[in-house]
């Protein structure tokens, strides 16, 4: 079939705005390759003379940190065993040992490569094991020859980046009470060629839910992966994603650092995960396992399933009747009616419709009559809602979803949840909002805006539940406890914009986390309100840190827009 043929066929059952949508975002994938490719040659390789200020660093380091990195290793072929191996002999930072646990290999060449290179270097550690048990097993013996407080993870075909470690030590010696780190990550392919970024957001734990953000580069505290016991056998193809669910349970959030450097590159080669996610299923059936195993053991009523590909959804369980949820709207006189139709659309119940409305003559559940500015009003209505749970919600809203309020306010309830925020598109299928982030062309932007709501976004963040630092007042839930907790909108200090951002941080500041998801989606027809330069000042000189740095978008991606493209040069 042709190539002319194949696009007719596609206009004719998908439309032409989803065929361009695709052709769009097959030529900016080419062209993002060839951009990293100059991105990695001009800012993340490393020259002579910075070699040599990096020895420097490691050896001013207060505490020279002992990091076993573990490694078990099965019927690899040589060449990509001794790539492994050389990346970790290359480490700027010299205070590691190399603990490699050997699963019973069959191919001849692995036990005289092991002790060659044990015999080079004595960091190098090994153990033959007697009888083939897979992975976990052979992890866990690997992990019974680790010395250092910290372990790090490599599988037996990938490779570090020479300065891994020593950031990996540097972040130690700057917080000692880290317990578990990890990096962001990219692909090598079979010519070394490196590809396909995945820069990672802090500490996400819906995120995380969603995806093994954790996986490469991770490095644990050794005292705690071996309180829990290590590996677990059964979660093989997932037992890393295992791993670290039962690790994050023994320690704080705060305790968790994310370093947004490129420190694990992973060896994308046929039959590997990396090369097509596809290439082990059952890994993936493995992985909602551990999630829900987790959940169980914290007990947290909800429920791991498959969501977007082979990525994971979380859906939560009501322990008791669904709670009243407020449905704030501020609208023009006279719409009542009209948005009380669309609104009917909706599954769930119950809830009530209030209207922060001035001279409103209709005669909706509750309404309210302020002369005020926007954020007065829907601070009034707050104040007069009975739910337990406040729904903002933008007057120009078609509810096309039925099921839009359930998996938000479902997310809203949860205990250390903030504010959460939905999926909104304009009509024409393009995204309205997907969380916001801070310091976006110095003020304030809307991550993934314009994209198409199918295209899958960076890191397939368009499509899985993840926390931001704020999402948007046009469809936001928050339980009405924590609202007047923190004291509502600041009106006064932004009456008509960002007030939404300014309780977001709020928020953030109590330690409540805010979280944006994919499943609740609404239709809107308005434009996003345009903040005044006076309101940005004020939310700039409010909030310095986030504007310096959203943590939710890593800095190698451009601040000039939220559309996650590389930065020239990184915002480090």
């Amino acid at each position: 079939m042709s190539i002319l043929t194949r696009t007719w066929k596609a206009v004719r059952t998908e439309g032409l705005n989803i065929v361009l949508h695709k052709v769009r975002r097959r030529i900016k994938k080419r062209l993002d390759a060839g951009t990293y490719r100059k991105w990695v040659g001009q800012f993340d390789t490393i020259a002579e003379n910075e070699r040599a200020e990096m020895r420097e660093r490691a050896e001013a380091l207060t505490q020279k940190h002992l990091i076993s990195v573990l490694m078990p290793v099965y019927n690899v072929d040589e060449k990509w065993l001794r790539k492994a191996i050389e990346s970790v002999r290359a480490q700027i930072y010299p205070h590691w040992e190399l603990c490699i646990a050997d699963d019973n290999s069959t191919k001849s060449h692995i036990r005289p490569v092991l002790e060659e290179y044990a015999e080079l270097d004595s960091r190098i550690k090994l153990v033959f094991r007697t009888e083939n048990g897979h992975i976990s097993a052979a992890s866990n013996s690997a992990l019974e020859l680790v010395s250092g407080e910290f372990t790090a993870l490599l599988d037996h075909d990938d490779e570090l980046a020479e300065d891994a470690l020593l950031m990996v030590a540097e972040a130690i010696d700057l917080d000692p009470d880290i317990d578990l780190i990890y990096s962001d990550e990219d692909l090598i392919n079979e010519n070394g060629d490196r590809y396909s970024p995945t820069f990672k957001p802090d500490w996400s734990p819906e995120l995380f839910y969603s995806v093994n953000i954790t996986t490469h580069l991770s490095v644990y505290r050794t005292d705690i992966l071996r309180r829990i016991g290590g590996f677990r056998i059964g979660y093989e193809g997932s037992q890393d994603y295992d791993l670290a669910l039962r690790f994050i349970e023994q320690t704080d959030a705060k305790n968790i650092r994310h370093i947004p450097s490129v420190l694990y590159h992973w060896r994308a080669i046929r039959g590997s995960v990396a090369y097509a996610s596809d290439e082990k299923p059952y890994a993936h059936d493995r992985a909602r396992k551990a999630i829900n195993d987790h959940f169980e053991r914290m007990n947290v009523s909800a429920k791991s399933v498959r969501g977007y590909g082979q990525l994971h959804r979380t859906i939560y369980r009501w322990r008791e009747e669904r709670p009243l949820v407020s449905v704030i709207v501020d609208l023009e006189p006279g719409k009542e009616v009209q948005f009380r139709e669309s609104f009917s659309n909706t599954d769930y119940r119950p809830y009530e419709l209030i209207f922060a409305t001035e001279g409103s003559t209709a005669k909706p559940n509750r309404r309210t009559h302020e002369e005020a500015s926007f954020f007065s009003r829907l601070n009034r209505a707050a104040d007069a809602a009975s739910g337990s749970v406040l729904c903002f919600l933008d007057a120009s809203t078609v509810i096309k979803s039925d099921d839009w309020l359930d998996d938000l306010a479902a997310l809203a309830v949860q205990e250390k949840i903030g504010a959460a925020g939905a999926k909104i598109v304009f009509p024409d299928n393009y995204v309205k909002h997907a969380g916001l982030i801070l310091g976006i062309g110095g003020g304030v932007g809307r991550a993934h805006y314009g994209f198409h709501r199918d295209d899958p976004g960076e890191f397939v963040r368009l499509h899985v539940t993840q926390n931001f630092s704020a999402v948007s007042i046009e469809c936001m839930a928050v339980r009405k406890e924590v609202f007047d907790a923190v004291g509502g909108f600041d009106a006064e200090t932004f009456p008509d914009a960002l007030a939404d951002v300014d309780l977001c941080l709020r928020l953030l500041n109590e330690c409540y986390r805010n979280v944006w998801t994919p499943w609740s989606i609404v239709t809107q027809t308005g434009k996003p309100t345009v903040a005044s330069n006076e309101e940005i000042e004020h939310l700039r000189s409010k909030w310095p840190g986030f504007f310096e740095r959203d943590p939710y978008y890593n800095p190698n991606f451009c601040n000039k827009d939220a559309e996650f493209r590389l930065a020239i040069p990184p915002r480090k």
